[in-house]
């Protein structure tokens, strides 16, 4: 949007074409920007206290367990004394 508005401002006086095709973009652009936000603000995050408590949270809302370690490590060394 930012590169619309500052091409619209250089935009030569003799060319009305062009002109009246960025306003026209820029104008569908605000309306899909405006769109898009308020579908994502209507979005948000689901309210967890209206769903069943019971139910277990999905994986990609929980934290990931620790990675098992698939290279065996070496035993610790045995003192001598």
């Amino acid at each position: 949007m930012i590169e619309l508005e500052a091409r619209l401002r250089v935009v030569p006086m003799n060319d009305t074409q062009l002109s009246d095709a960025l306003k026209a973009a820029l104008v569908a652009k605000k309306e899909r920007l405006a769109k898009l936000r308020t579908l994502h603000a209507a979005a948000g995050r689901p309210n967890r206290v209206a769903e069943d408590p019971n139910q277990p949270l999905p994986l990609h809302a929980t934290r990931r367990p620790p990675l098992k370690r698939s290279v065996p490590q070496r035993p610790k060394a045995k003192t001598t004394k």
